[in-house]
């Protein structure tokens, strides 16, 4: 028997019936993370499929592609497998696909559903209806036709499933697009288009049109659900959510549908307004995790630091219950004064024989056993070489365990350049390896996975040069450990699902070096995105850890990456970086050649990896400066996790 009551919190509610402000007009729900939300989606599509069954109807589905449905999609097919769900009565639409595609690409949403979805489940294949991408130029406007056609044939769509693009697009429905647009062919934004290069092995592979469905279509079904995971989304659904109906936001269009939910996790929904600010929009719990949100917004609002803010500050700006509560803003501003200066140490292992009270970390034991998990094999040095070069030169065993091999990041030019340089080098041009190699490179193409000789030669570059870096900060070789984890290595963007062996390999590591620290990337944008994965499988080897004796004398450090710094009143440790300590870390990255000039994997920021990590460095240490610390060059922030 399929479990319903997960559902129960998806129902709709219309505005003003939710946790109603002033600002919010799309109805939403937030869950406490991107695994619970898709359960919840997916049984909410089960429970309207087997519905529909019990009244003899088919369930007409809409279905979308991309990162953020996809543990949906493995629920579904669980419960197929596992308890008896038939797709036997469902009808499928998928919002679009790429033109002209093959439906063989791998990047196709053809082959997306039945990789992910339709080869696993019983739903029969004339029920399935994908955009077709293979279809001539002459022809695509008959068949957008035909396929608005079928969708009304059917009844319409009974739940159709959203996901959210960047710029505020659903389907490939782009800023510009029509209330009253149909299924058709349109030119994708330069964004979504720079967004989807990586997948393609660079943008001028990715096609530069899509068919769609339209706006009118996708609010013509009876039920939406609308999913977004990731701090990477939080700024667009916020628009979406709170602004006003507008072409440029797409997802905006929603606000005229009386039967839409947006199901969000905490991530995405952090720029919400209740969510950021709860201060000013009722009533707010002002326990310290609050006060110290408020009290650093309200110095950013009000470009003052913090021990010169007034009672009248806090009166003008949604918060005089939080003086009436907890006294004057002189009270609130030593508070909080003294939080961040107890963050800043330039002992980010203790420090020995001092009185750590005011301390972020023990003093005891010194020295300590450290591991850095680096999700990638440059995460390390961009994310906390300056902490790492500082726990290295002052006395701690310090283990860096590399999670995944990195190798998809290392272009095939770069790849070809160190082959080549290779068989300079072999006095037998014949050699089997080398012309194994150069017979792959010569037959690979974007649209298939990698082939495993290309995968071990490029994770093997990435690999000498984070030794590279390790020597430079005075590690023995025997300290850095890479796991290759199995769920990277698929050639390919997409990556499979943990296994228990990649957290088995993790628990092995951890139980091994018996670390009194642990550093880890908490990076947190996309639920499915290597970081956030390598950090779920680090919290799942420390919770079957957690009962072992030496776990009781470990702490768990969170950094962030090259993207993204916690919020200033989130930081539980800052450590300060002089000049000289910043041009080492510049080094330290410039051991990872492969990744600099033109790195396959920027996302949305066009600056190279040591440029991005000085700068966030530096902002981290103006933020500080500017509540009313002393200044330093540069600061890397950690937040610790409590198990």
């Amino acid at each position: 028997m399929i479990n319903k009551s997960s559902t129960t919190s998806l129902a709709y509610k219309a505005p003003g019936s939710f946790e109603e402000t002033r600002y919010e007009k799309l109805h939403n729900v937030i869950v406490e993370s991107s695994t619970t939300g898709s359960l919840q989606i997916a049984h909410t599509i089960a429970e309207l499929i087997l519905q529909k069954k019990d009244q003899n109807k088919m369930c007409v589905l809409g279905l979308a592609t991309g990162s953020s449905p996809l543990s949906v999609y493995r629920e579904l097919v669980r419960l197929h497998k596992e308890e008896g769900l038939s797709f036997q009565n469902v009808i499928t639409f998928n919002l679009d696909e790429y033109f002209p595609l093959s439906k063989d690409d791998v990047q196709s949403y053809h082959y997306f559903m039945h990789s992910n979805l339709f080869d696993h489940v019983d739903i029969q294949a004339e029920n399935i209806h994908i955009p077709n991408g293979e279809v001539t130029l002459e022809e695509v406007r008959n068949s957008c036709i035909a396929y608005e056609a079928k969708i009304k044939e059917v009844g319409g769509i009974d739940l159709q499933i959203l996901g959210i693009g960047r710029t505020g697009h659903i389907g490939f429905n782009e800023p510009g697009s029509h209330l009253n647009s149909q299924t058709r062919t349109i030119t994708l934004d330069h964004l979504t288009r720079f967004d989807a290069a990586p997948a393609f092995q660079g943008i001028e592979n990715v096609p530069r049109k899509a068919i769609t469905m339209g706006i009118q279509t996708i609010l013509n079904a009876k039920r939406i659900l609308l999913m977004a995971w990731g701090s990477y989304k939080a700024e667009i659904i916020q628009k979406a959510i709170e602004g006003d109906i507008s072409a440029m936001i797409p997802t905006t269009y929603l606000q005229h549908h009386k039967n839409t939910t947006l199901v969000l996790d905490e991530e995405a929904a952090a720029e919400l307004t209740r969510i950021k600010t709860p201060w000013l929009v009722s009533t707010c719990e002002w326990n310290e995790a609050n006060r110290s949100r408020a009290i650093a917004w309200l110095c950013e609002t009000t470009a003052k630091s913090i021990l010169k803010l007034t009672d009248e500050d806090y009166n003008q700006h949604g918060m005089s219950d939080l003086l009436v509560l907890h006294g004057s803003a002189y009270d609130l501003n030593i508070e909080m004064f003294n939080r961040l200066q107890r963050s800043i140490t330039g002992w980010p292992g203790g420090k020995p024989n001092a009185d750590d009270q005011y301390r972020p970390e023990r003093a005891q034991p010194h020295p300590k056993r450290v591991i850095i998990f680096s999700p990638h094999p440059d995460d390390d040095v961009i994310s906390m070489g300056g902490t790492f070069d500082r726990l290295v030169s002052q006395g701690h065993e310090v283990h860096v365990v590399y999670q995944t091999s990195g190798n998809i990041a290392v272009s095939d030019q770069d790849a070809l350049k160190y082959l080549e340089v290779a068989s300079d080098f072999i006095e037998s041009k014949s050699d089997s390896a080398i012309e194994t190699l150069n017979k792959a490179f010569s037959e690979t193409t974007p649209n298939q996975p990698a082939p495993r000789s290309i995968c071990d030669l490029k994770g093997s570059i990435r690999k000498r040069e984070s030794l590279g870096a390790t020597r430079y900060f005075a590690i023995p070789d025997e300290q850095v450990h890479f796991m290759n984890l199995p769920f990277y290595e698929t050639g390919m963007i997409a990556k499979n699902p943990i296994s228990q062996e990649d957290i088995d390999l993790t628990v092995a590591i951890i139980e091994k070096i018996k670390p009194h620290q642990i550093y880890a990337a908490g990076d947190l944008a996309d639920p499915h995105g290597t970081h956030r994965v390598c950090l779920d499988i680090v919290f799942s080897a420390i919770e079957i850890l957690k009962p072992q004796s030496f776990m009781k004398d470990c702490w768990v450090w969170l950094y962030r990456g090259a993207w993204h710094e916690w919020d200033i009143h989130e930081i539980e440790m800052a450590v300060p970086m002089s000049p000289d300590q910043v041009l080492r870390k510049r080094k330290a990255i410039f051991y990872h050649q492969s990744q600099k000039d033109g790195v396959m994997f920027q996302g949305n920021d066009h600056r190279e990896f040591w440029v991005r990590a000085e700068e966030r460095n530096a902002a981290t240490a103006q933020k500080y400066q500017s509540m009313g610390f002393s200044e330093y060059a540069a600061m890397e922030a950690f937040k610790r996790y409590f198990f």
